[in-house]
């Protein structure tokens, strides 16, 4: 049976007009072309200096896009996307109350207005905007499980504003970025991070031995080895430096047992 979950957290905002795709597609880091009928698009808005903001996911219809936004980034996004807006012929709507989002894993995809397979990972499931919520079979808390297992972000505290980078947090391999698009804010760094292999610290799935809050220093022996993200009972992930991986981990009490998710590359990392 196909697990569908509602997922409170999230909103959708709406982009109109005959010049939104390539006013989003300066301003992110995946090609917003891309999206389309039956496939989403997933993608991070950057600072100029190219470190982490936030990041959605893009659907397309014959007269919008929608993104599929955390619902605690909403205002943040839009006072970003109206900033650079200038001249171009676009229309970025508030959250709108009528779309709701769901998450579906698990078995086959259910029959939605929008729906298309997590861009991320096929293992991720599916993402559907619907107006009346499909019938539920798991709770958010589950999909919070299945994401953590497949090491997936989440936004804060899984990233930090303005500090994460993209490559720590898997947007290389899980196809949040288009190399070959174009220029987009912050490209610069994120380029020159992936061409140098300049990354040292990665987003990983953690066994935890008790529940730890959500950005608790983790250390290996005496030196910092990262921070603690979103967890899930005794599941969570921490963003930890690559050299720390092997390392036996704590916080005070805790101890925790990092896992590198089968689609993670750190051939380059150090």
């Amino acid at each position: 049976m196909t697990n569908i979950a509602l997922l409170p957290d999230r909103a959708v905002i709406a982009i109109h007009g005959p010049d939104r795709v390539a006013f989003l597609n300066g301003l992110v880091s995946n090609d917003v072309a891309k999206a389309g009928p039956g496939q989403a698009v997933w993608a991070a808005l950057l600072t100029p200096q190219g470190r982490y903001l936030t990041d959605f996911f893009i659907f397309a219809t014959n007269d919008a896009l929608l993104l599929d936004i955390r619902r605690a980034d909403g205002a943040l996004i839009i006072q970003k996307l109206r900033r650079f807006r200038l001249r171009m012929a676009v229309e970025i709507s508030e959250p709108a109350e009528d779309w709701h989002v769901q998450a579906a894993w698990g078995g086959a995809a259910p029959e939605a207005p929008l729906v298309a397979p997590d861009p991320r990972l096929p293992e991720a499931g599916f993402r559907m905007l619907v107006h009346a919520p499909l019938q539920t079979t798991a709770s958010p808390a589950h999909y919070g499980a299945h994401r953590i297992a497949l090491g997936l972000p989440d936004g804060a505290p899984d990233l930090e504003p303005e500090q994460t980078l993209l490559l720590e947090a898997g947007f290389d391999e899980l196809h949040g970025i288009d190399w070959t698009k174009g220029c987009y804010m912050g490209q610069e760094l994120t380029a020159r991070t992936k061409y140098r292999g300049l990354v040292k610290r990665r987003l990983v799935p953690v066994t935890l031995s008790a529940p730890l809050a959500p950005g608790a220093v983790i250390y290996a022996g005496d030196a910092e080895a990262g921070r603690m993200g979103s967890r899930v009972e005794h599941s969570g992930l921490a963003m930890l430096r690559v050299e720390a991986l092997g390392a036996s981990l704590h916080a005070g009490p805790v101890t925790l047992a990092p896992r590198v998710p089968a689609w993670m590359n750190l051939a380059r990392q150090a």
